[in-house]
């Protein structure tokens, strides 16, 4: 009965992640018609509109190397293919919904656990993936403080000291984190937990990662703000970076409140659906549509046992069995001169006496 159970429940959860991503797209995009929202969209010069979709594609390009790295500081590497599929489920129902930790961390242990990995070796992989986000925030967030040092003060409401202060904190924690990474080779205990600190060059690809992801995000939104404004990119960064630190720990989701935020201080204005609508689209509807379909495709093959064409274990197994059976069968099959092909022989089995030819037996 439990069995019988847990088979109908992943799924059920899978697609009602799906379903509550959605409700909460619709609930931001709500208050827009159709007609509004095309409106946006067309409302952006084509180069602005190509812009923002390859900063926002190459976004979640880092992403995927989130998890690829997580999952070889985890000491389980996999293939590219597999870490990029589970990301990008993950992260892109993730974002709409908010809890990024229990939401996209649900989807990759649902990936993660049918290729092989324990409930404990998931955990690590999505702490792995946290730490990249805090550490590419900090690191993009102190070089975006220091580098507009008025806009700083103005959006921290710290005198100018104090928010260069804080930027160079922000700065200290990436730079400490890599150089733990090189002098500590002794496992973390955090209680019944044991963490084995990542070599140095992946701590380095974590900080690199995760600033070129905020970086990207922060450009895909400068290209649709400055459609409407003479607004530059480093004050788009410093801006987004800053209460995005907001959004992660209020959990809110859609990053609800936070592009608004960049807005009001950067234009001073509440007329900008055109810029609002365009980002939610091209960041967060577009790859939410993607993912979605591309996690229930991803559910449906699991459930029908179809070997998904992405990799999988199912995948896997049906070809070494092909493979397999491939090999038996030209061990079984005859050679031109009518005999039966046979293994090849062992190099220490040369003592036993062999059989003259005339004593091979015919198929």
């Amino acid at each position: 009965m439990a069995g019988r159970v847990s088979h109908w429940l992943a799924p059920a959860i899978a697609t009602a992640a799906v379903a509550i991503a959605a409700f909460l797209v619709h609930r931001t995009l709500g208050r827009y018609s159709l007609d509004e929202i095309l409106a946006s969209v067309r409302a952006i010069p084509t180069g602005r509109l190509a812009a923002a979709i390859g900063f926002a594609a190459a976004s979640y390009l880092c992403l995927t190397g989130f998890d690829y790295v997580a999952l070889r500081c985890a000491g389980r590497p996999m293939p590219y293919r597999r870490a990029a599929l589970a990301s990008f489920c993950a992260l892109s129902i993730g974002h709409n919904i908010g809890l990024a930790a229990l939401s996209s961390g649900a989807v990759r242990y649902r990936f993660y656990a049918a290729w092989g990995l324990s409930a404990a070796e998931v955990a690590k992989v999505i702490l792995y993936c946290a730490a990249t986000v805090a550490l590419g925030l900090l690191a993009l967030g102190g070089a975006a403080l220091l580098a507009q040092p008025a806009l700083a003060e103005k959006v921290t409401g710290l005198p100018r000291g104090a928010a260069i202060l804080v930027a160079v904190l922000c700065l200290a924690v990436p730079v400490a984190y890599a150089l733990a990474a090189t002098l500590r080779r002794r496992p973390l205990r955090l209680g019944a937990w044991t963490i084995e600190p990542p070599p140095p060059h992946l701590a380095l690809a974590q900080i690199a990662l995760g600033a070129a992801n905020f970086a990207c995000v922060a450009g895909c939104l400068h290209q649709c703000l400055a459609a409407l404004a003479a607004v530059g990119y480093p004050a788009v960064a410093t801006v987004y970076v800053v209460a995005n630190v907001s959004a992660i720990a209020s959990h809110v989701p859609g990053g609800l409140g936070v592009i608004e935020s960049v807005v009001l201080v950067l234009l001073g204005e509440d007329d900008v659906i055109g810029a609002l609508v365009a980002f939610r689209v091209v960041y967060f509807l577009v790859p939410l549509a993607l993912g979605g379909a591309l996690f229930l495709a991803t559910e449906t093959a699991r459930r029908l046992r179809w070997p998904p064409p992405w990799g999988g274990p199912e995948r896997d197994a049906a070809r070494s069995g092909a493979d397999a059976g491939t090999t038996a069968d030209r061990s079984r099959s005859p050679d031109p001169a009518g005999r039966c092909r046979r293994p090849a022989v062992s190099a220490r089995r040369t003592s036993s006496p062999r059989r003259p030819a005339s004593h091979d037996r015919r198929c």
